[in-house]
């Protein structure tokens, strides 16, 4: 194991997040600011990983993240089994967001995603029944955004396709994110 190399990986990664990304979070931020003024609620999901990072999200989400504030409405799409296997079941696995997205999100609604691959078939029907709902559409994407990019409105993507450096990066982006979005409607109350 080169422990050097992988933090430099790591290193490279918040490098390039910091020369050609920050423009995009900030937009992100005021994304889930508007909505979240308006009274609207933020959307999670994600696949293997992504998904632990979509409840990690929706837990700063509503319970809080640096700032006490009161709570802020959000759902992750991945917490419940039996709502996913009853729809994986009946529907397919490439329905269990996209059923959630249609019985709870709204128009005004914020849905987050996050994939390495930015190939899961869940996610892309997520995103496809997002769009009819006129629900906004965040995502932080590996391969280049592969085909979940174009159904977005704000994507963060990378090169690289691998697992851990576009989950721990997605992290840290939805932390700096949060920072910016509690500030803002917490001082904007």
């Amino acid at each position: 194991m080169d422990y050097s190399k992988e933090i430099n990986s790591r290193i490279e990664a918040l490098q390039n997040v910091r020369e050609s990304k920050i423009e995009q979070m900030e937009q992100t931020a005021e994304i889930l600011i508007k909505a979240l003024k308006n009274g609207n609620k933020v959307l999670t999901a994600g696949n293997g990983g992504s998904a632990a990072n979509a409840q990690h999200i929706t837990g700063d989400v509503v319970g809080r993240y640096k700032i006490e504030r009161k709570a802020f409405a959000g759902v992750t799409l991945t917490v419940d089994p039996s709502v996913m296997t009853a729809t994986g079941n009946d529907y397919g696995y490439e329905e269990v967001f996209a059923r959630q997205v249609e019985g709870v999100g709204n128009k005004g609604d914020v849905l987050i995603i996050m994939s390495s691959s930015a190939g899961s078939s869940n996610l892309l029907q997520a995103l496809k029944k997002a769009k009819e709902k006129e629900i906004y559409t965040i995502a932080v994407l590996g391969n280049n955004g592969g085909v979940l990019k174009e159904w977005t409105d704000k994507c963060i993507d990378f090169s690289f396709k691998d697992s851990d450096l576009v989950e721990e990066i997605a992290m840290s982006i939805f932390h700096m994110v949060l920072t910016q979005v509690e500030e803002s409607v917490v001082n904007n109350q």
